[in-house]
């Protein structure tokens, strides 16, 4: 349309090869979406086993520590997701669910590990703000090598992942954030894929766990949104992870202390087993 103002585009370097990876491998297995995304970004990253063993959710859940909740509990999938049980290896079982998963520090420790060094997993507990949620976004963009940005953020903050067309178009040029209710309200992590910008603000791409929500598993998300999930205010911290080549992470903490960004893993609730090497 005449007089429109144009749209920028941007996708982190190895977001296409993490994409093909992530809809092939929906959805995550059960407790799992943090160790679902560590394995995207490590073998987006071209690391694809570990001693032999493929580099899937479950061997980032074994390096990380991850415990699964020992009864199945659907009410808190999103709608129309039955679960999935079907674990490679066997994982530790806590009875309580709200304290399954995996923690933040013990993906930091996976994917380094598993990695052999060659990937820096680097965590930030905030502050969130649009400003500072773009700013790590432009960091990691301007990467030669492949860059992953995990982030662990409260689904409750978040648009309904089904926002139409013209939901997307008001927002982008004019602002406006009236957008579809949330699916699900739980603790959990998503991976950043890219960024679009308009004049009314910037929606992010999230390649979400579960192929019920957006198309595929991926959606558009407000900034505002994004970085209110990130904050969490009544769950456990929240936080991003970027996962980068180790080569990488100098230029990643430099930018992201002018930022003012500070480094460091968070308790997102989740206990911790000790992790099976």
């Amino acid at each position: 349309m005449p007089g429109l103002a144009s749209l920028d585009t941007t996708l982190l370097p190895g977001a296409r090869a993490l994409l093909a990876l992530h809809a092939r491998e929906l959805p995550q297995r059960d407790d799992l979406c943090g160790a679902f995304c560590a394995s995207l970004a490590l073998r987006a990253a071209g690391i694809e086993r570990h001693d032999g063993e493929p580099m899937d959710q479950d061997a980032v859940a074994l390096a990380a520590g991850s415990v699964v909740s020992r009864y199945v509990d659907r009410s808190i999938l999103p709608h129309g997701e039955l679960g999935r049980r079907d674990y490679r290896a066997t994982l530790p079982l806590v009875d309580d669910g709200e304290l399954s998963g995996t923690t933040s520090a013990g993906l930091v420790e996976a994917v380094e590990e598993l990695s052999g060094a060659r990937l820096a997993a680097v965590p930030y507990t905030g502050p969130w703000t649009v400003q500072t949620l773009g700013g790590l976004f432009d960091v990691a963009a301007a990467l030669e090598h492949p860059a992953a940005v995990v982030a662990n953020i409260a689904t409750r903050h978040l648009w309904g992942s089904r926002a139409g067309l013209s939901e997307l178009l008001g927002y982008l040029y004019e602002g406006d954030e009236q957008g579809p209710r949330p699916d699900w309200d739980v603790g959990h992590f998503v991976c950043v894929a890219a960024r679009v910008r308009g004049p009314g603000g910037s929606l992010y791409a999230l390649a979400d766990t579960y192929p019920s929500l957006g198309s595929q598993g991926v959606h558009m998300q407000p900034q505002e949104r994004l970085a209110a999930a990130l904050r969490r205010p009544e769950k456990p911290s929240g936080g991003m992870i970027v996962i980068v080549s180790a080569g990488d992470a100098s230029a990643v903490r430099s930018g992201a202390d002018a930022l003012g960004l500070l480094e460091g893993a968070w308790d997102n609730g989740t206990v911790t087993a000790e992790p099976l090497r």
